[in-house]
Formats: C-alpha cells, structure tokens, sequence
C-alpha cells in the first residue's frame, strides 16, 4: 500500500481560523505536521491563536488578516498564504455567522441577504475560481467547504446562512466531477453542534427572543437533540479534515460527509 495517514509538509490555507471551528482545524492540522496559514479579521485574535497553534504544535502559523466580505481582501489572501508558504496544496473553508442571525425570515433585510451570500457563496466561491488555477498547474489540490446539517435538515432562524451554504454541495461536486481527473479533490462537510463561542452567541440571542434562560437553551437546544447527549469534540472535526486532506482518503471527492452525532434525522 503507497497511501499513507501523513501531513507532513502539507501547506494549508484555513479561512476564519481564530476561534472556533476555524481554530480547532487549523490546531489540529498544525499538530498532525501540516503548515497552516490562519485568517482573521484582527491582529490581535490572529496573535492570540498563533500563539496557542505554537503551544500545541510546535509550529508558527502564517497569520493574515482578511475580511471574507471583501473582493480585494479575498484576492489578497489568495497571494499572500501562496507566497507565505511557498504555495499550497489545500483550501479548508469556514466562515462565521450571518450578523443578523439566529433571524427569521420576516425579519431579513436586503443588506443581511447580501451578508449570507458573501460569506457563505461569494467567498468560498471566488476563493476556489482564484485558487483553481494554480491547484491545475501544479496537478493537485484539495478543497473542503466547512457548512453545517441545517443546510440538509433546515432551522428556520438560520435560513440565510443555509440557502447561500447549500451551493457549496454543489460547488464541490462540480470541482471533483470537471476537475477530479486533473489532481482536484472537492468534498463538504455538514456539521452539527460544536462547542464555540458561534454556537453560544447564537443560543444565547435564541434564548433571549424566546424567554428561556441560556443553560436551559443551551440543554434542549444543543445537547439533548443528539442521541450521544454531546456536542462534538475540537479533536473530532480537525480529525476528518486531516483524514479528508490526507492521502488515505484519495478516493473520496465530490462528497457530502456529515459529522453531527446522529442530531439530524435525514439521510
């Protein structure tokens, strides 16, 4: 057998890696050997997570500031993680929260429309049209689009975010289907609950707009919808995202992998 678990030398670029789910990837990546290029909108959240990444790690992540809202920070970054890490072989997406959300859809105005699509659709988007290219001239590349189950099984106070995400199913099944004879490897990731300072501001807006305390919110809303009675473990999605960018997992593109504990009850 020639395919190996190894990141060893991988250089990627993780988008909204400061805190959260970003954060835990791009930890979990730089301990499993990969060189990693972190994304924040702030020097200091940047400084603060390059600084855990290194007490975890051992190794200095490439930080650089981007605003995923903007064209000319989204080409920017694109250059800047390509010349900082003398190229990359993989693109791991993630995104923060629609500003207005959790919101219904009574409640949505044009501008957070327009927020939803830029950072769940236009970003993700555009940084694959600029990375293509290159991923092409060097044969290889790797593309994993960070989106959650409420895209499949919708929560009518996330709808924004979950229509403009929905494209990402599509984004990288088109990728692997065009492109995956060229060395280009496209795949999603579904998520459910993750215990991140997104997922509590977002119970805890939720719990205002309802009446109900945060802790209780927090139990009905979160832990007990999955039958493992949990929310995932940082270890457990910087896990399939390293299994996914490894060599070990060649044969799988163009593929929607769900990772919530049984929550949603889809198939």
């Amino acid at each position: 057998m020639s395919a190996k678990f190894s990141l060893n030398g991988l250089r990627v670029l993780v988008t909204a890696s400061t805190r959260g789910i970003g954060f835990y990837v791009a930890r979990g990546l730089a301990s499993w050997g990969a060189r990693v290029a972190i994304v924040g909108r702030s020097r200091e959240s940047l400084t603060r997570a390059a600084r855990e990444i290194v007490k975890a790690s051992g190794e200095e992540p490439l930080a650089l500031i981007a605003d995923m809202r903007r064209r000319e920070d989204l080409e920017r970054l694109v250059d800047e993680a390509w010349s900082g890490l003398g190229g990359l072989d993989a693109l791991v997406f993630n995104v923060g929260n629609v500003s207005c959300e959790p919101c219904y859809l009574d409640q949505a105005g044009y501008e957070d429309w327009m927020e939803a699509a830029q950072l769940h659709l236009i970003a993700p988007g555009y940084l694959t049209s600029l990375l293509l290219p290159r991923f092409l001239e060097q044969g290889r590349g790797s593309l994993i689009y960070l989106s959650s189950v409420t895209a499949k099984e919708p929560m009518p106070h996330f709808t924004l975010a979950d229509t403009a995400r929905a494209g990402l199913v599509q984004l990288a099944k088109s990728l692997a289907r065009h492109y995956g004879g060229r060395g280009i490897r496209a795949n999603t990731i579904l998520m459910g609950s993750f215990d991140t300072p997104g997922a509590r501001s977002n119970i805890r807006k939720l719990a205002e707009m309802k009446g109900v305390e945060f802790e209780e919110a927090w139990r009905r809303w979160v832990i007990e919808l999955t039958p493992m009675r949990r929310v995932g473990r940082p270890e457990e999605i910087a896990g399939l995202v390293a299994f996914l960018l490894s060599d070990v997992s060649g044969y799988i593109n163009g593929s929607t992998i769900v990772i919530d504990g049984a929550m949603t009850g889809c198939v």
